[in-house]
């Protein structure tokens, strides 16, 4: 049966999702329980920002670790299969992805009040949590919109979604890997000013 359900991305992810509610209910009903407030709902968007961050930058490590990289080494008949069925499936999730950590993650800025804080990098606040996860929330922000406005735009002409000439088409994939490794880039001190803010201070 376990089989059955494991063949099955639908059926596994429903079956993950089911377990992590009894573990939810679990935890409410046999703890001291929980109170629906503010705490809760900081506690329940960031459960979602984690998961949609895992989702994002998984797939940005994937883009520029494993995919990019492999394309030179892949014949050029098999090549249609990586633009025509997996990059275009994996883009979709990447960039809702995106949106879904940066909204998230906005919300519990919101509910744990620091948002305007973190905005503007703690200046005036006297307490470096605030920069820290402001720089983090930042360098965020400019990858989502590398992601949407740059990366996204490109991408569509470099896999023939949108139709362009050759030149266009090759300038467009050479712009979309370009910003892609820029994200990498930003990846790692984005997520040390995350997990820094949550630990050090």
């Amino acid at each position: 049966m376990m089989s059955s359900v494991l063949q099955s991305l639908s059926k596994t992810v429903h079956l993950s999702l089911g377990i992590a509610i009894v573990l939810f209910l679990g935890l409410h009903f046999f703890g001291d329980g929980f109170t629906f407030d503010r705490y809760f709902f900081s506690w329940f968007f960031r459960y979602l920002h984690v998961l949609t961050g895992i989702m994002w930058v998984g797939l940005l490590w994937y883009f520029n670790f494993v995919q990019i990289p492999s394309m030179p080494n892949i014949p050029d008949d098999q090549k249609p299969a990586i633009g025509k069925v997996i990059a275009p499936k994996a883009l979709f999730w990447f960039r809702w992805a995106a949106v879904g950590t940066i909204v998230t993650g906005l919300i519990v800025s919101y509910l744990q009040g620091y948002v305007h804080q973190a905005m503007v990098l703690g200046i005036g606040s006297g307490d470096p949590k605030n920069t820290a996860i402001g720089i983090g929330m930042w360098l965020g922000i400019i990858m989502a919109y590398n992601v949407w406005f740059v990366i996204w735009p490109n991408q569509k002409k470099a896999l023939g979604i949108v139709n362009c000439n050759p030149e266009e088409k090759a300038k467009s994939a050479k712009t979309a890997m370009l910003f892609s490794r820029a994200n990498t880039l930003l990846s790692f001190p984005m997520l040390l000013s995350m997990v820094a803010a949550q630990n050090l201070y």
